[in-house]
């Protein structure tokens, strides 16, 4: 293994998406993660499907396309945690990991001895992070958590659709689960500060990850939007609410061209190219603040501009005057795209299926580069040899449990 995580183990308790999304990309760099799941069943997302990853041979297996997304680099290891036996696997490995990454509900592993308390009396290095809806304190802690409750109380689904009075209007959640993600990237940092600190006092800590946090966090310059005017932001559609123009353009071959304007500069070298160069110096349009105060009339202006080039025409014309332009692609033409395969976002894994594709790590090393080692594991495929490589045991013991149903 490659990566500036090498050497580190991560207890892996998580499921889902937020949690196994931090593991996934500590495994990336490097990291051995161990992950742990209910026998039988595993995690929950192995379920939810279709659709389902198709064998090298094209049969279907029952590998559900979200569970690959986020457990690649992983060794799966079931443990029924509710039995004593259980649990006392779980302390032993905890006892020699760095990390443990859990998305219990509050006080869920308190109950079995497995919360950060009990370990970190064990190992006193242990950095525990716990992912739940709400937090470990305030009056939701108790409460569970879901991505789509979390963009639509968190704001994000306020902010996100077209405006009232325009067809299709209401909130609307994106597309990913990005408070989901985003609550992944977070633990992530805060995992990789929490290793900063224990190089320098030899101190685990724990780390209280919540979704509504993280979603509220991300609200960004719509927050401070607010903060600012004393006014929740409205939902704008497709345009930006501090930036004209910023938004989606037809064309004369019926595709929509996204023109970002970020300056005025770069709209004067626009007006220019589009044949308008008196736009740059009215009034209204001469700065960024006067353009959004008159969106509309300039829209209408530039609308009727747009359509005249098709979609090919603009970006390499705007390309040349370095306006920011593109394209709105689906997933296929992304993937196709020849900057994203130039940067290499697209990963292949061989699997006892067959190839397993997927999407790269963005983080791109000059020193530690990222390796990918393999893929997403079947369930409990890993259990033995990480009973017998990390805890010793012997195969009798092993053979034992798996009698007893703890593994």
């Amino acid at each position: 293994m490659a990566g500036p995580l090498q050497g580190l183990r991560v207890l892996d308790l998580s499921r889902v998406l937020a949690g196994p999304w931090s593991t996934q990309i500590l495994a990336d760099m490097g990291a051995e993660v161990i992950k742990i799941e209910r026998p039988g069943s595993g995690d929950d997302t192995r379920l939810w499907g279709p659709p389902w990853f198709q064998a090298e041979d094209g049969s279907e297996t029952r590998e559900s396309a979200y569970y690959l997304a986020a457990n690649r680099g992983k060794h799966s290891l079931t443990v029924d945690i509710s039995q004593p036996e259980g649990q006392d696997l779980i302390r032993e490995i905890a006892n020699q990991s760095d990390i443990l990454v859990e998305n219990f509900k509050s006080g869920g592993l308190a109950k079995k001895g497995l919360d950060y308390a009990t370990l970190s009396a064990l190992n006193p290095g242990l950095i525990y992070c716990s992912i739940t809806g709400f937090g470990h304190t305030g009056p939701m802690a108790e409460m569970a958590g879901y991505d789509y409750l979390i963009q639509a109380q968190g704001g994000l689904m306020s902010i996100t659709g077209a405006a009232d009075g325009e067809p299709g209007a209401g909130p609307k959640r994106v597309g990913v689960a990005v408070a989901d993600l985003t609550t992944g990237m977070n633990a992530t940092i805060a995992i990789l500060g929490a290793l900063y600190h224990r190089t320098q006092t030899g101190e685990g800590q724990h780390i209280d990850m919540a979704l509504l946090d993280v979603q509220v966090s991300w609200l960004a310059n719509q927050a401070q939007n607010y903060f600012c005017s004393g006014k929740p932001p409205a939902r704008t559609g497709d345009y930006h609410p501090n930036l004209v123009p910023y938004q989606p353009f037809p064309t004369a071959d019926g595709e929509q061209i996204i023109i970002a304007v970020g300056n005025n500069g770069q709209f004067q070298r626009f007006c220019e190219a589009i044949g308008h160069g008196e736009l740059a110096h009215d009034i209204r349009f001469a700065t960024n603040a006067e353009r959004v105060k008159h969106r509309v009339e300039l829209i209408e202006l530039l609308v009727s501009v747009t359509k005249t080039r098709t979609l090919k025409e603009w970006t390499v014309l705007l390309n040349e005057i370095g306006v920011p332009c593109g394209p709105i692609q689906d997933i296929e033409q992304v993937f196709a795209d020849p900057q994203v395969q130039a940067r290499g976002m697209q990963v292949s894994l061989d699997s006892a299926h067959g190839p397993v594709q997927g999407v790269a790590n963005p983080i791109k090393y000059s020193k530690t580069a990222l390796e990918y080692h393999k893929a997403p594991p079947a369930l409990g495929e890993d259990t033995a040899t990480v009973l017998e490589r990390v805890l010793k045991k012997p195969a009798s013991e092993i053979e034992a449990l798996k009698k007893k149903g703890v593994v």
